[in-house]
């Protein structure tokens, strides 16, 4: 077991309205669900938490609205131990929402309204590049690009860590520009190879993708497939993990426990198989808890969830 770390996300803060149906709707149909549940999300702000309650020590950067959803979002993550410092409040411009459908098999569909995240851009960059004691920075794509590609060379941090969710039209030529660390999924994968990815192993899986991402101009890539589990390419060589046998639950939040526990491992300085071993866990272990911030994981939930022991201290 090693130290906490200290890290920066730049991201998205939503606040997310779940409905949890029988079964997902098809297209032109409608599907009768239960209670609307509305608390805090987007990606950015989920994976600060997620690092948080596995031992980060995190600083969130991104921008809400003046209104009752961003006051409530700043203090769900001050909460959650977050420094807000560097979150702006932008009059005039709601907080992004996030529209979430999960059936009973814990699997979603998301629509986003982004509001408020659409106006991070030179203020959060700068506040990004003023940080000089964090190891790690993690950045998510539901901010602009114009942000993303400025904060990729912003500061002085040991590694950056870029999560393309969703992937903006411009992903493949971001990826090629250079990326220290690249974490997409198998839909993510496919928009920047421009080909079908999809299941863990093979050319066409996850395996095959985070090769070619790391070809493409990630010097790590992973690519995680679901419950399948993840893989990744890099430095210390490719590595295919299995996903944790898990009864899954809500699998809204397991991608970015994913991100958040993967940059806290690393910038602690564990290895990056290790490393991602532990952040399949800790995705795994959120699968099988409900709700998005509210089911991320702490340490004694990822050992209960899947045996693994975390390898960060939390103090």
């Amino acid at each position: 077991m090693v130290s906490s770390a200290r890290l920066t996300v730049l991201g998205s803060l939503n606040m997310d309205i779940s409905v949890t149906v029988p079964r997902l709707p098809a297209p032109g149909a409608t599907v009768l669900g239960g209670a609307a549940a509305f608390a805090p999300g987007g990606k950015g702000a989920n994976q600060a938490v997620a690092a948080a309650r596995l031992g980060g020590d995190v600083l969130m950067a991104g921008c809400v609205g003046d209104d009752d959803f961003g006051r409530a979002l700043r203090a769900a993550l001050v909460a959650e131990g977050v420094s807000d410092a560097a979150v702006r409040t932008v009059r005039g411009v709601p907080t992004g929402l996030a529209m979430i459908t999960v059936d009973e098999g814990g699997e979603n569909i998301i629509t986003v309204a982004p509001g408020a995240n659409r106006e991070a851009g030179p203020a959060e960059v700068n506040a990004v590049s003023e940080v000089t004691d964090a190891a790690a920075l993690v950045i998510s794509a539901e901010v602009p690009a114009a942000a993303i590609r400025a904060a990729l060379t912003a500061g002085s941090y040991g590694l950056r860590m870029l999560n393309l969710a969703p992937a903006p039209p411009e992903a493949a030529g971001i990826v090629a520009a250079g990326v220290d660390w690249l974490v997409v999924n198998e839909s993510e994968a496919t928009a920047v190879l421009g080909r079908r990815v999809a299941g863990l192993a093979g050319v066409a899986g996850a395996d095959g993708a985070a090769a070619d991402l790391a070809r493409a101009g990630a010097r790590n890539a992973v690519v995680t497939a679901g419950a399948a589990g993840a893989a990744y390419c890099g430095p210390a060589g490719a590595l295919t993990v299995p996903g944790f046998p898990v009864r899954p639950v809500d699998s809204v939040g397991a991608g970015d426990t994913f991100v958040g526990a993967l940059a806290v491992a690393l910038a602690a300085g564990v290895p990056p198989h290790d490393a991602v071993i532990a952040a399949a866990a800790a995705g795994a272990a959120a699968a099988t808890r409900p709700g998005t911030q509210a089911g991320m994981p702490r340490p004694a939930d990822v050992r209960a969830a899947t045996g693994h022991s975390w390898p960060v201290a939390v103090g």
